[in-house]
């Protein structure tokens, strides 16, 4: 039953913080030095490379979180893991919002991008998907049930990834966009 609450608290969370997503953009300050770096880099307005560039920076977290949640199954620490996802959430939602604040093209463009750079959890889940539909057991008489539970947890986490990530860097804030034009 925990495994079940777990899911949907944090299903409710990613999407009460995409409900925010507005508020927790104008909340962010201009005067980050990545966010400067990003505004005057020139490859950055292509959105095939900005894409690209938040691609690999989504592959980054999920497989530096991925090796510290496996270096942390040899330590009997409880409920750390809990803390590093926590914590792996929180930085991918500031990466967006510093790409989503950086990128100066047209919506069109900035759709593009952001389904360019989101696109590596749609990869992924698609490949859970296909572990999930094509999942056999190891030897005779092997119950399936966990690596299943694990498979469905994992397509769930990558689906709200994806949508989450092309909310964020796809969708531009329309206050922002209505600030700029006066």
């Amino acid at each position: 039953m925990s495994l079940i609450l777990f899911i949907f608290i944090g299903l409710f969370g990613a999407f009460f913080i995409t409900f925010l997503k507005s508020s927790l953009i104008n909340l962010f300050g201009e005067n980050n030095i990545l966010l400067f770096k990003l505004k005057n880099a020139g490859w950055f307005q292509n959105y095939w490379l900005a894409g690209i560039f938040l691609f690999f920076i989504n592959a980054t977290l999920f497989f530096s979180t991925a090796l510290l949640l496996y270096a942390m199954t040899y330590f009997i620490i409880p409920y750390v893991h809990l803390l590093i996802m926590t914590l792996a959430v929180i930085g991918s939602i500031f990466l967006w919002i510093i790409i989503n604040k950086a990128w100066q093209g047209t919506r069109k463009n900035r759709l593009k991008m952001g389904a360019v750079g989101s696109s590596f959890y749609m990869i992924l889940s698609l490949m859970l998907i296909y572990l999930l539909v094509t999942l056999e057991p190891l030897y005779p008489g092997e119950d399936t049930f966990m690596r299943a539970i694990g498979l469905v947890m994992g397509i769930v986490v990558t689906t709200v990834a994806f949508i989450s990530c092309l909310i964020f860097t796809g969708f531009s804030n329309k206050k922002e966009v209505n600030e700029a034009r006066f």
